[in-house]
């Protein structure tokens, strides 16, 4: 029993071999790297992936780059960006479209895959057989046609072919989902040149004023409107105009083994005095009262309105509220039926205007004045509006939308961002029948990369600048390469401020690969301005095999 504790030498000579192994080969190993960093191209390869590191990891060494490009004393262009970043740079892959929604949604008209390419049936999950039946179906309860209608959000969208159709009856619909399981369906939607963007309904306000919408719709959105005291649809109904109808197909609508759902869904549908105009099928249509009669009353969701002191056009980071807006807390006339139709309502000066002084006056000369500097755009400037090469447009600094407005014949469709942190006049571009959103621009904005094919700016300083102080709160270098992200490939960047900043503009947008040109103003504009004209080059990363 004892020769069982004795060591064994068999076992102590195994040691010491994998021991010597070890050594050798950790020997061999780094005389193997060495060899690799020095004659191969990988070190020079790694080399530069150890300089973005450190670009992320210090953020002096960050800050002394944006600075050297921004003064004009870097030469060098700026990288692109590594598999995962979050660092001043640009972005390049193959941008190849997902099979997945093909494959799991094909069979119910979304898209589908032929040879080399992907065609979009325009049918959906509740519309199989495509949006025009469905729309002809709303049609039957809805004035869809005549210029009544002309703004309209399509909650968790899919490739958004509810919007796609809409638009050729005239109405504007901005479609939004989140990057779900779907994955790449908010850019399909943009690839097809429709109005869209990510996002979610979570626990914030969705970056639009109030009683801006004319219909609201969601098909089976599987948003829980009644969750929460019904917070989700007390949002939908702050968003919705007066006199606007919302339509809801799909679960809980009728829906199998959800009657509870879909009784929760109709009583608070009365609690707010909506006027249920069908229930067809799995589809449910309301029409939204005019005015704040209707409440407070007894509901079991306990609800009432909000406080006077709450605004509903207040959107940038707000918390929804479990209340009730109120539309007499929004002065003018917004209800359905009191804004004139389409077209009309477009360039007819609308009276939320009015709140800002001299409003009407300032909206006038922006007309006259977005007309005047468009004509310039393309007759002098040669800018490609109007032309198959441009369909998906961005005004980054859209005040009343008098450039959307000035290219309203062009095929296109323009996303009017109005800064966080300027006068709230993002209703007044919902009013005259246009679309766009809240956003800061010291933010990344919620889109894909390389989805528009022209991005506008007039006074780009102006949107890193502190209202009050005056000071910079960001660095014109990020946002210039976030406009880079967003911009498709030989895309057009239009720029305009004083000569100083453009001077800027211009150095940067060589650093990130834009070919740039310098203009003086349109003849007839006053003030000390500068046009710069970039267009973004299509290129790709050196082959690392030579």
């Amino acid at each position: 029993m004892g020769l069982l504790n004795l060591p064994s030498s068999k076992h102590r000579h195994t040691r010491q071999w994998r021991l010597l192994d070890i050594v050798t080969a950790a020997f061999f190993g780094a005389v193997l790297l060495f060899f690799l960093l020095v004659f191969t191209p990988l070190g020079d390869s790694l080399a530069a992936s150890g300089r973005r590191t450190l670009l992320r990891t210090d953020p002096r060494l960050r800050e002394r780059l944006v600075a050297l490009v921004e003064f004009g004393r870097q030469a060098a262009a700026i990288d692109a960006c590594p598999l995962i970043w979050w660092i001043t740079c640009l972005i390049w892959h193959d941008n190849m479209p997902y099979n997945k929604i093909a494959d799991r949604k094909g069979h119910q008209g979304w898209m589908k895959r032929e040879g080399p390419h992907f065609i979009f049936p325009g049918g959906g999950t509740m519309f199989p057989d495509g949006a025009v039946q469905y729309i002809e179906k709303l049609k039957q309860y809805i004035p869809i046609s005549g210029g009544t209608l002309r703004t309209a959000l399509d909650m968790g969208c899919g490739v958004a072919s509810f919007g796609g159709y809409m638009l050729g009856e005239g109405i504007l619909t901005l479609s939004f989902a989140p990057r779900d399981s779907h994955k790449a369906q908010i850019q399909f939607a943009l690839e097809r040149g429709i109005p869209a963007f990510v996002a979610m309904l979570g626990t914030l306000r969705l970056p639009f004023p109030g009683f801006s919408f004319d219909l609201v719709h969601c098909s089976r959105c599987l948003i829980p409107f009644t969750a929460y005291n019904a917070t989700y649809f007390l949002e939908v109904d702050r968003l919705l105009r007066p006199g606007g109808y919302l339509v809801i197909s799909g679960p809980p609508v009728q829906w199998p083994k959800q009657d509870k759902e879909w009784a929760d869904l109709q009583a608070v549908a009365r609690s707010l005095c909506y006027e249920l105009i069908v229930v067809d099928g799995n589809t449910v249509i309301w029409k939204k009262p005019n005015g704040d009669s209707c409440l407070p009353n007894q509901n079991e969701f306990g609800l009432d309105l909000c406080n006077e002191s709450d605004d509903p056009s207040f959107a940038w980071y707000i918390k929804l509220k479990k209340c009730v807006s109120r539309t007499s807390s929004v002065k003018g006339e917004y209800a359905i039926g009191t804004i004139p139709k389409w077209p009309e309502r477009l360039s007819k000066a609308p009276s939320r205007a009015s709140i800002m002084k001299n409003g009407i006056d300032v909206f006038e000369a922006d007309n006259r004045r977005w007309a005047r500097r468009v004509a310039y755009y393309k007759n002098s400037l040669n800018i490609k509006l109007g032309t198959p090469s441009i369909r998906n447009v961005m005004d980054m600094n859209a005040f009343f939308g008098g450039f959307a407005a000035a290219i309203i014949s062009d095929p296109v469709w323009v996303m009017n961002v109005v800064p966080a942190r300027k006068p709230s006049t993002l209703d007044v571009i919902f009013d005259r029948g246009l679309t766009g959103v809240y956003h800061d621009w010291c933010e990344p904005f919620s889109t894909y990369p390389r989805t528009y094919d022209l991005i506008h700016v007039a006074a780009i300083e102006s949107l890193i600048k502190d209202p009050s102080s005056g000071k910079s709160r960001c660095n014109i270098v990020d946002l210039m390469v976030e406009i880079d992200r967003m911009l498709r490939p030989e895309g057009t960047v239009v720029i305009r401020d004083s000569p100083e900043v453009i001077d800027k503009i211009d150095r940067i947008s060589r650093a990130i690969r834009w070919r740039t040109y310098v203009h003086d103003k349109e003849p007839e504009s006053h003030g000390r301005e500068k046009i710069l004209v970039a267009r973004k080059n299509f290129w790709k990363l050196p082959s690392a095999s030579h």
